[in-house]
């Protein structure tokens, strides 16, 4: 089952090289499916607003103009890849806020797939992330792939981050979801699928509040909850013990070292999507873990979600 096949690539319009288009063009080959590819490439200039002395209609044609000239350019990046098994288009759109233009390209056209590049910085080495990254993890209705610019290795390893502390039935179901996408990407880059569950440590006040709990049997009944749901969860999906990793401390921790200790190409994980006050604390755990990874990352939402930008959805 090809699961990408409509694909939607923000182009980065300051850089003349395109990780993420590049990485669109790697799905695609891999696909046993001819796949659509969309460029898409949202500009603002608040000088061509601002101008008094032009009428609207010269303001306007000078917008025109500048879309015209990325469109150009955006072609002639399409050039140099050209293939007769992928279908790329371009879509360049005047607008102040990019995300809420890709989200609108994502309804309009049913796209399954969105792929954004990010960027180190040249002097702390650090993976910057702008606003719109972070808009588009949350409100994005399709999932969305971070590129980080390192190419996917051939006979790699995807990394999935998975929840099995819980027995609530959205969690198992983004659970399933979650390693079902992993599978589909597995095939389609021929890579290694590995599990993730990150559980927390004891308490230090354990010993105050619960005297008669020995900490290190505490300790010891929470580690061997979460092996046994692991296990069962491993077990449901067919995946081999070995690819399994179950560690005590933050996720934003542990699944960051589990990537690097397996050199994964790929981490998947959910992003619950909230918004408010619910997000800053829900959504910052998986902002935090990606912040510190340093290979691509698919983030998936849980069956159900709605983008509060969803068409006549008011948020």
């Amino acid at each position: 089952m090809n699961r990408y096949t409509n694909l939607l690539v923000a182009i980065d319009p300051d850089h003349e090289e395109q990780p993420a288009f590049t990485r669109a063009l790697d799905i695609a080959k891999k696909s046993s499916v001819t796949v659509k590819i969309t460029l898409f490439l949202a500009i603002y200039d608040l000088s061509y607003e601002m101008t008094s002395i032009l009428s609207s209609d010269e303001r306007q044609s000078m917008r025109c103009g500048v879309v015209c000239q990325r469109r150009q350019w955006i072609s002639s990046l399409v050039s140099k890849h050209t293939t007769n098994e992928v279908n790329i288009s371009n879509h360049v759109v005047w607008h102040n806020r990019p995300y809420e233009s890709m989200i609108a390209q994502v309804f309009n056209d049913e796209h399954d797939l969105l792929i954004k590049v990010t960027h180190k910085h040249a002097k702390l080495g650090a993976v910057i992330f702008t606003p719109a990254d972070w808009h588009l993890l949350r409100k994005c209705p399709c999932p969305v792939l971070l590129v980080k610019g390192l190419g996917w290795p051939e006979n790699g390893k995807i990394l999935t981050a998975v929840n099995v502390s819980s027995e609530n039935e959205a969690h198992i179901l983004l659970n399933n979801k979650l390693i079902d996408e992993s599978k589909a990407m597995s095939k389609l880059l021929n890579a290694e699928v590995n599990l993730v569950n990150a559980y927390p440590a004891t308490p230090v006040n354990v010993t105050i509040e619960l005297p008669e709990r020995n900490p290190a049997s505490y300790t010891d009944g929470v580690r061997d909850h979460h092996l046994l749901a692991m296990k069962a969860l491993r077990q449901k999906h067919s995946i081999n013990e070995e690819q399994t990793f179950c560690q005590e401390g933050l996720p934003e921790d542990v699944i960051p070292e589990v990537a690097k200790k397996l050199d994964a190409g790929l981490v998947i994980l959910g992003t619950t999507g909230r918004l408010g006050l619910s997000a800053f604390f829900m959504g910052n755990t998986a902002e935090h873990t990606i912040d510190q990874l340093n290979c691509d990352v698919l983030a998936i939402k849980p069956d159900g979600y709605v983008s509060p930008l969803t068409p006549n959805v008011t948020q």
